[in-house]
Protein backbone atom coordinates (compact mmCIF):
# COMPACT_ATOMS: atom_id res chain seq x y z
CA UNK A 1 0.00 0.00 0.00
CA UNK A 2 1.08 3.30 -0.83
CA UNK A 3 1.79 6.25 1.71
CA UNK A 4 -1.36 8.25 0.61
CA UNK A 5 -3.28 4.89 0.86
CA UNK A 6 -2.25 4.65 4.08
CA UNK A 7 -3.00 7.67 5.37
CA UNK A 8 -6.37 7.89 3.93
CA UNK A 9 -6.90 4.41 4.97
CA UNK A 10 -6.28 5.55 8.95
CA UNK A 11 -7.96 8.83 8.05
CA UNK A 12 -11.13 6.82 7.20
CA UNK A 13 -10.52 4.82 9.90
CA UNK A 14 -10.48 7.99 12.78
CA UNK A 15 -14.08 9.01 10.83
CA UNK A 16 -15.38 5.56 11.26
CA UNK A 17 -14.67 5.26 14.88
CA UNK A 18 -15.81 8.92 15.33
CA UNK A 19 -19.43 7.87 13.72
CA UNK A 20 -19.61 4.63 15.45
CA UNK A 21 -18.35 6.93 18.50
CA UNK A 22 -16.15 3.98 19.67
CA UNK A 23 -13.76 4.81 21.53
CA UNK A 24 -11.74 1.42 21.84
CA UNK A 25 -11.53 2.19 17.64
CA UNK A 26 -10.85 5.86 17.79
CA UNK A 27 -7.62 4.59 20.58
CA UNK A 28 -6.50 2.61 17.95
CA UNK A 29 -6.01 5.68 15.30
CA UNK A 30 -4.75 8.62 17.56
CA UNK A 31 -0.64 8.51 18.78
CA UNK A 32 -1.02 7.74 22.66
CA UNK A 33 2.10 10.41 22.91
CA UNK A 34 2.02 13.49 24.94
CA UNK A 35 2.35 15.71 21.87
CA UNK A 36 -0.83 14.67 20.28
CA UNK A 37 -2.88 17.60 20.42
CA UNK A 38 -6.98 17.94 19.30
CA UNK A 39 -9.04 21.50 18.78
CA UNK A 40 -12.69 20.45 18.64
CA UNK A 41 -14.79 23.57 17.05
CA UNK A 42 -14.97 26.60 19.01
CA UNK A 43 -13.12 24.77 21.58
CA UNK A 44 -9.50 25.05 23.73
CA UNK A 45 -6.90 23.10 22.61
CA UNK A 46 -6.60 19.39 24.03
CA UNK A 47 -2.88 18.14 24.75
CA UNK A 48 -2.36 14.23 25.31
CA UNK A 49 -4.25 11.61 24.70
CA UNK A 50 -5.92 11.39 27.97
CA UNK A 51 -7.32 14.61 27.92
CA UNK A 52 -8.45 14.31 24.08
CA UNK A 53 -9.84 10.26 25.00
CA UNK A 54 -12.11 12.93 27.75
CA UNK A 55 -13.32 15.00 25.11
CA UNK A 56 -13.61 12.34 22.90
CA UNK A 57 -16.15 10.36 25.40
CA UNK A 58 -17.91 13.26 26.24
CA UNK A 59 -19.07 13.66 22.72
CA UNK A 60 -19.90 9.99 22.34
CA UNK A 61 -21.77 10.40 25.94
CA UNK A 62 -23.67 13.36 24.48
CA UNK A 63 -24.28 12.43 21.15
CA UNK A 64 -27.45 9.81 20.46
CA UNK A 65 -26.59 9.35 16.52
CA UNK A 66 -24.55 10.83 14.01
CA UNK A 67 -23.75 10.49 10.44
CA UNK A 68 -20.23 11.85 8.97
CA UNK A 69 -19.42 12.54 5.33
CA UNK A 70 -15.77 13.64 5.07
CA UNK A 71 -14.64 15.43 1.83
CA UNK A 72 -11.33 15.45 1.04
CA UNK A 73 -9.59 18.31 -0.16
CA UNK A 74 -5.85 17.85 -0.15
CA UNK A 75 -3.57 15.12 1.13
CA UNK A 76 -0.05 15.83 1.66
CA UNK A 77 2.88 13.94 2.76
CA UNK A 78 6.25 15.24 3.51
CA UNK A 79 8.82 12.09 5.08
CA UNK A 80 6.91 10.71 8.31
CA UNK A 81 4.28 13.94 8.47
CA UNK A 82 1.16 13.61 6.17
CA UNK A 83 -1.64 15.82 6.71
CA UNK A 84 -5.42 15.75 5.25
CA UNK A 85 -7.60 19.13 4.74
CA UNK A 86 -11.29 17.53 4.32
CA UNK A 87 -14.93 19.41 5.10
CA UNK A 88 -16.50 17.17 7.66
CA UNK A 89 -20.38 16.66 6.90
CA UNK A 90 -22.26 15.68 10.09
CA UNK A 91 -25.71 15.29 10.99
CA UNK A 92 -26.53 14.73 14.38
CA UNK A 93 -28.95 14.02 17.27
CA UNK A 94 -28.14 15.40 20.74
CA UNK A 95 -30.68 15.39 23.31
CA UNK A 96 -33.80 14.21 20.48
CA UNK A 97 -32.55 17.55 18.38
CA UNK A 98 -31.24 16.85 14.58
CA UNK A 99 -28.56 19.26 13.75
CA UNK A 100 -26.87 19.41 10.65
CA UNK A 101 -23.28 21.41 10.51
CA UNK A 102 -20.24 21.23 8.87
CA UNK A 103 -16.58 21.83 9.66
CA UNK A 104 -13.52 22.27 7.89
CA UNK A 105 -10.82 20.08 9.47
CA UNK A 106 -7.50 19.04 9.21
CA UNK A 107 -5.89 15.90 10.22
CA UNK A 108 -1.97 15.62 11.06
CA UNK A 109 -0.84 12.13 10.72
CA UNK A 110 2.86 10.87 11.90
CA UNK A 111 4.33 7.38 10.58
CA UNK A 112 5.48 5.75 13.30
CA UNK A 113 6.59 2.00 11.94
CA UNK A 114 4.76 0.84 9.58
CA UNK A 115 1.64 2.77 10.44
CA UNK A 116 0.08 6.40 10.52
CA UNK A 117 -1.15 7.72 13.17
CA UNK A 118 -3.23 10.73 14.45
CA UNK A 119 -1.40 13.57 16.42
CA UNK A 120 -3.10 16.33 15.08
CA UNK A 121 -7.14 17.00 14.59
CA UNK A 122 -8.72 20.71 14.12
CA UNK A 123 -11.82 21.50 13.36
CA UNK A 124 -13.31 25.04 12.72
CA UNK A 125 -16.66 25.36 11.78
CA UNK A 126 -18.54 26.47 8.84
CA UNK A 127 -21.13 29.55 9.18
CA UNK A 128 -24.23 28.55 6.99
Amino acid sequence: MTDTRAVLAANQAFYRAFEKRDLAAMSEVWSQGTGSLCIHPGRDALVGWEAIARSWGQIFKNTDYLEIDPDVRTTEISGNLAYVVLTENLMQVVRGRRVRSQTLATNVFEKMGDRWYLVHHHGSPIMQ
